[in-house]
């Protein structure tokens, strides 16, 4: 029998909403996150909406010297990670340090950190460059900067495969947890909105270049024209269940299942690889297709992508066999920090039994999708699937359920 794995911290900051009770109201509420970027000035842009945190102020979470070292991704990350171990009731001290691991996803790094210092390199000289810029843009900041802060010295690294690496870096966590490390904090938080970033944003021809926040992200709908990029993520506090559940940990709900497929090359004969990634996890979690209560949507918003997502789900579950969510309508795709934080919204549907919204949008009949839109669902919710999808056909399922329902604990 394989050890079960279970989340028993959440830590989130999103544009919507900084901490978990925040998030989760204003996602009920259908609260939008998304807006008209202010972090610089994108007049001139083809894209000028973005999800960004508002009212974040890493100096009075995090001391002095951290800031001179770390891009607002990584501050983001460690205040995240501070709210997730408290949240676990996780204290010094209570694992020993080689029993703490850390495995995070990035998609960009700490682009504007590394931007900054590039101008200082190109109009100051060397000299005006700061040491910091050795690490602080590089992809495993995140999980070298909370190892330290709280001396974890167990299995860590960092998983780069776009949109998808939120979930492939819980799966990465599992597997530690399987192989013997009692605790690993996992996820994402990701944050480029930054001239720099924005720009190698923009090269994809994804980005929706809308000026209206509330028409802008419109994933399965007959309007979709692109994606509204986003800051932020979750970070989850991962354990073995058996000790979680000794300790009297609070158990948000298990880890079971993961699957992940790359698409083949472009002009291949071969169909797209994000059905199989789906079938993948329900095999690795022990389920069937009528045992999904819900589906968290990649939800790209790029019509062929929308129809290949929306055929996949069909062909699994049947047509409308399983409602299907997307609740990052409401804060911008946040790279790899968005499938954290529809991990952490599905272990919060489950715990409170009601499917959050898609808001803004409404569903091609073609697609076949039973979408939950307008205003929440209440349901019965004990086993969620969830979805992303990276740049350059990167495909990754997760399955999370009730651990209360597990067969496995």
């Amino acid at each position: 029998m394989s050890t079960s794995v279970v989340v028993t911290g959440l830590g989130i900051a999103s544009p919507n909403g900084l901490g978990t009770k925040e998030y989760w109201s204003s996602t009920l509420e259908g609260k939008n996150g998304i807006g008209r970027i202010t972090r610089f000035d994108p007049t001139g842009y083809p894209s000028q909406l973005a999800g960004e945190i508002d009212g974040f102020e890493a100096g009075k979470h995090l001391p002095q010297r951290l800031l001179p070292q770390t891009d607002r991704m990584t501050r983001l990350a460690l205040v995240a990670t501070d709210w997730a171990l408290e949240d676990a009731g996780v204290k010094p001290g209570s694992f020993a340090d080689f029993d703490m691991g850390v495995v995070t996803a990035s998609s960009s790094g700490g682009f504007e950190f590394g931007q900054r210092e590039l101008q200082r390199l190109w109009s100051l000289g060397s000299q005006h460059v700061s040491a910091y810029q050795s690490f602080a843009w590089f992809y495993a900041v995140n999980s070298g900067q909370i190892s330290i802060r709280n001396g974890m010295k167990g299995p860590s690294g960092v998983v780069v495969s776009d949109q998808a690496g939120g979930l492939d870096a819980l799966a990465q966590a599992r597997r530690q947890i399987r192989k013997g490390t009692p605790l690993i904090v996992s996820g994402s938080i990701d944050a480029s909105i930054c001239t720099w970033g924005w720009v190698a944003q923009g090269a994809s021809g994804r980005l929706s270049t809308r000026t209206d926040p509330s028409r802008a992200y419109l994933p399965f709908d007959a309007d979709a024209s692109g994606f509204v990029p986003g800051e932020g993520g979750a970070i989850l506090i991962l354990e073995n269940g058996s000790a979680a559940r000794q300790r009297g940990a609070k158990i948000y709900g298990e880890i079971a299942g993961y699957g992940a497929t790359i698409d083949p090359k472009p002009g291949s004969a071969r169909g797209p690889g994000l059905r199989k990634a789906i079938e993948l996890a329900l095999a690795d979690a022990g389920v069937g297709a009528r045992d999904i209560d819900v589906v968290f949507a990649d939800g790209a918003a790029i019509p062929e992508l929308d129809r290949i997502e929306s055929e996949a789900l069909a062909e699994i579950f049947g047509p409308r066999g399983v409602p299907v969510t997307a609740p990052k309508t409401m804060t911008g795709r946040l790279y790899s920090g968005a499938a954290p934080l529809d991990v952490a919204t599905a272990l919060l549907a489950i715990q409170e039994g009601v499917i959050p919204p898609t808001v803004h949008t409404a569903a091609i009949s073609d697609y076949q999708l039973d979408l939950v839109t307008g205003a929440p669902r209440r349901a019965k919710v004990r086993t969620a699937l969830v979805l992303a999808r990276g740049y350059r056909g990167f495909n990754s399922a997760l399955v999370v359920r009730d651990f209360r329902e597990s067969s496995n604990n």
